[in-house]
């Protein structure tokens, strides 16, 4: 079945209508070209949304569209807040694909990083107290905690291709233990507070793939839950793949953690380019996080111009919206870079264990012209 959403001034519930009309066994619901204004989309199994070129959705900015509450993982953490401008919980077999783009207006919420703390250090005390998630219920601009603009939850079987998606309130697309999810061609632009690209969180089967980045933050941010989340949930990240993209500005091109209390493993990432970036590649965590990355390989790359450092691995990850409150190290183990040309940073690679848990890179093939090539505290960087 295909459904045409048709123009009607006024009328922000057009698709969001069009989508309930298609039946559970499937259906296409079809943007033209053209300027719609939209509230939140929330989708279902079996579905395409197709953006088709010259459509641009802006979505609404007004918070109260964005309710009632819906269950989210904020910043790896679990809670009811308002809902992502598009949701997706429990389905199977879901496409947006097409020429079109997606809006945001983050412009409206990106104000809202100076007023959440207050909130965030709430979700998190909760969290460290063991308050069940259905008690953790925010979504108030008193709390001000921003929703990530696409975020699918315990889905399976997803395709994102070949659209662009700019300026969300906070992380652009975020996946939460979904299985077999694919984004390709996928050109994402946003540079608010924390606008993160892609989060694949607590997901399995992941394939990013030839998209292009800008962004306020990590490119892209693989993740597992944070903290004591994390370690209840135990659902690591695994199995995700990263190839031919291009990264031209945000905080880390690709970062592994710091929210990986739940574990991250398998990750293979190469022939990308990273240009005007801060870092490079960033495997980061802290003292008392807890968790594992194991198995990473990044391979074939260029890693240009950065600010800082081409590859960082670190255990002193200072920036954080809760700090742990436990004694659990984390531990990284098989982490290999091969082929990578990194020029133009500070330092090439940074190496930086704990005592209690040192660090183990190796580097083959990894040629650099930067200031300083090697740094290593509480590690050691090892040949092939």
């Amino acid at each position: 079945m295909e459904i045409t959403c048709e123009f009607e001034n006024g009328n922000q519930n057009i698709i969001q209508e069009a989508i309930d009309r298609c039946p559970e066994r499937g259906g296409t619901v079809i943007v033209p070209s053209g300027e719609w204004k939209s509230g939140p989309l929330h989708l279902k199994s079996n579905l395409t949304l197709q953006l088709e070129k010259g459509c641009i959705i802006h979505f609404s900015d007004n918070r109260r569209d964005y309710l009632p509450v819906v269950f989210t993982r904020w910043e790896g953490v679990e809670c009811y807040n308002y809902s992502p401008l598009i949701y997706a919980y429990g389905c199977q077999n879901i496409t947006i694909t097409g020429e079109g783009i997606l809006d945001g207006c983050g412009q409206s919420w990106w104000s809202w990083k100076k007023l959440q703390q207050d909130a965030a250090n709430r979700l998190c005390r909760a969290e460290s107290l063991g308050i069940r998630p259905e008690d953790r219920v925010f979504g108030t601009e008193t709390d001000a905690l921003r929703p990530s603009f696409l975020q699918l939850i315990h889905c399976e079987h997803v395709v994102l291709k070949d659209f662009t998606i700019q300026d969300g309130p906070q992380w652009t697309i975020h996946p939460v233990y979904c299985r077999h999810v694919q984004v390709q061609r996928v050109r994402i632009l946003t540079h608010g507070p924390n606008t993160d690209g892609i989060n694949p969180d607590s997901c399995e089967d992941v394939l990013i793939e030839k998209c292009s980045f800008s962004t306020g933050d990590d490119c892209i941010a693989i993740n597992s839950g944070l903290n004591e989340d994390g370690w209840r949930v135990n659902r690591p990240c695994r199995r995700v793949e990263v190839r031919d993209c291009v990264f031209l500005g945000g905080h880390a091109a690709v970062a592994i953690g710091s929210g990986m209390s739940g574990g991250v493993e398998q990750v293979d990432i190469h022939d990308c380019t990273i240009r005007n970036t801060e870092r490079g590649i960033r495997i980061k965590s802290m003292p008392g996080r807890g968790g594992y990355v194991r198995n990473v390989t990044c391979r074939n790359m260029t890693i240009e111009q950065v600010e800082e450092e081409g590859v960082q691995v670190s255990m002193n990850y200072g920036s954080s919206t809760a700090v742990p409150v436990s004694s659990k190290a984390p531990v990284f183990s098989d982490i290999s870079f091969r082929n990578i040309e990194i020029k133009g940073a500070k330092v090439g690679v940074e190496v930086c264990g704990l005592p209690e848990s040192p660090v183990k890179v190796r580097l083959d093939k990894v040629e650099m012209q930067v200031e300083r090539e090697i740094q290593v505290k509480d590690g050691e960087v090892l040949d092939f």
